[in-house]
């Protein structure tokens, strides 16, 4: 079945003569993705009789460490590329690793993992890639996790089936600023295979390369990514509405006897493994900085990914797990439900719109103002957001919980809030006017204007503030 869905792949880009994506034809396409599916192999593979040979562990199994410094390997990514000039790099560090993944769809976790880029990877590693394979010397990156400026996702093609995609990633604003070499902006290819759940195929795949802003057809491809291969034939049948379960998993809680309905029920007990492979062009002499930087990258990203899918589990979601909510934090469809009556209490006005058989929660997550929840703490932290909330922050349902409320707002929004928040304590609430917030990235946003509200629990004791910000836009 393969082999036919491939022929009738090349067989409607040969009848499609039409360019597409950043003017490139369908079969060029398909060539450079043939050239990430490769690269991206050979390094999983690590081959001796392909140029690879394997360094000395550091005393930690982990990960697997291989140079190639192969005139095969050289030529094969093109290094002497770069308008004319040879490229300072002549030699290519792969580190990989393997981890087993328990009762995690692998759709979800590589959705996830793609959507969400800055939960898991390091800014200036992003950087230190894209300068490797240009012409001129670069040196090693310091660590800048969680500094993306942010990430565009420029699509270019798929296969007719939309099981496999290619896409180019702007991440802006992460190059090395005394580096003239590099700009600003970093661009990588990515293909993606096996991110819908009813796709066809036998493992999940997100495999990306840093490329020139010019997108050459000779320019180096040195793939790194992720592949999830199932070690059993259970299908999940999860739905992408987990993303939603996400939130509570991770803010709010495991949302304790849901999973005896739907959503244990659904999922199944499936096990796969994920293989993570990081390629680096680096010189020779810095090899061992390198190989240190590798491992270090690999491992940071191996918690995360941990970290990811515990929070994707549906085990996680039990009552029969082992993890617990922190006190006096309830599961999510309760607190959604706390929200929407003490609005209705203080406000005497309903925040939703009936929905028919739509739950609270879902309608809550979609509601198209900015709603967050914050802390009764002496420094308040966000702890809930829904999605058009994370959309104006500017950030994760992992990382909100960093976020305090008073960096949100400017020098005049911050006298404001302490000024009137003993009125919300007292009064139950409190209308804001427009005004400026920022994100968590430092980037303005206006709002119309904004409701806070002391949010109750069932013993009618105040257990979080919830902020409603309507109309918001980037400025």
């Amino acid at each position: 079945m393969a082999a036919l869905r491939h022929l009738r792949q090349v067989s409607q880009e040969v009848s499609q003569p039409n360019v597409t994506g950043w003017g490139r034809r369908p079969a060029a396409l398909r060539a450079l993705s043939q050239r990430l599916s490769k690269g991206f192999n050979e390094a999983v593979n690590g081959f001796a009789d392909e140029g690879w040979s394997m360094l000395e562990s550091d005393g930690i199994d982990d990960v697997t460490v291989l140079v190639n410094s192969s005139p095969a390997k050289m030529m094969g990514v093109n290094f002497s590329y770069a308008n004319g000039f040879p490229s300072m790099s002549n030699a290519v560090l792969c580190a990989k690793a393997s981890m087993l993944l328990q009762n995690v769809p692998p759709a979800i976790l590589l959705r996830f993992l793609r959507e969400h880029r800055s939960e898991w990877a390091d800014s200036g590693i992003d950087a230190y890639a894209a300068a490797a394979v240009k012409a001129g010397p670069c040196s090693l990156p310091m660590s800048r996790a969680g500094n993306f400026g942010g990430q565009v996702i420029l699509p270019l093609a798929h296969t007719i089936e939309h099981e496999e995609f290619m896409e180019v990633i702007k991440l802006e604003n992460m190059g090395y600023r005394e580096d003239m070499l590099m700009p600003g902006d970093v661009f990588l290819l990515q293909l993606c295979s096996g991110v819908d759940e009813n796709a066809v195929g036998t493992c999940a795949e997100l495999v990306f390369a840093p490329i020139d802003a010019s997108f050459s057809d000779d320019a180096p491809i040195i793939p790194s990514g992720f592949r999830i291969i199932p070690l059993d034939s259970g299908m999940d049948a999860s739905s992408p509405n987990r993303t939603l379960d996400l939130a509570s998993a991770l803010e709010v809680g495991p949302a304790g006897n849901r999973a005896s309905g739907d959503l244990s029920g659904r999922s199944g007990c499936t096990k796969s493994v994920m293989t993570i492979a990081f390629q680096f062009a680096f010189e020779m002499h810095l090899q061992e900085n390198v190989a240190s930087m590798a491992r270090q990258y690999v491992r940071s990203i191996i918690a995360s990914v941990q970290r990811v899918a515990l929070a994707l589990s549906p085990s996680h979601f039990g009552s029969h797990a082992g993890f617990r909510p922190p006190p006096g934090t309830p599961e999510a469809h309760t607190l959604a439900r706390w929200i929407c009556e003490s609005y209705r209490c203080y406000l005497g006005v309903e925040l939703l719109k009936n929905e028919g058989s739509e739950s609270i929660l879902k309608t809550l997550w979609h509601h198209s103002d900015a709603l967050m929840c914050c802390s009764l703490k002496t420094l308040p932290v966000f702890t809930f957001a829904n999605q058009a909330g994370l959309d104006m922050l500017e950030t994760t349902l992992v990382a909100l919980q960093d976020i305090t409320l008073e960096k949100i707002f400017d020098d005049n929004g911050r006298k404001t809030l302490c000024s009137e928040f003993p009125q919300i304590m007292q009064q139950g609430f409190m209308c804001l006017p427009g005004g400026i917030c920022l994100s968590s990235m430092g980037r303005p946003v206006s709002y119309e204007r904004a409701v806070a509200w002391k949010v109750l629990n069932e013993e009618e004791s105040a257990h979080c503030i919830c902020f409603m910000f309507m109309n918001w836009s980037f400025v």
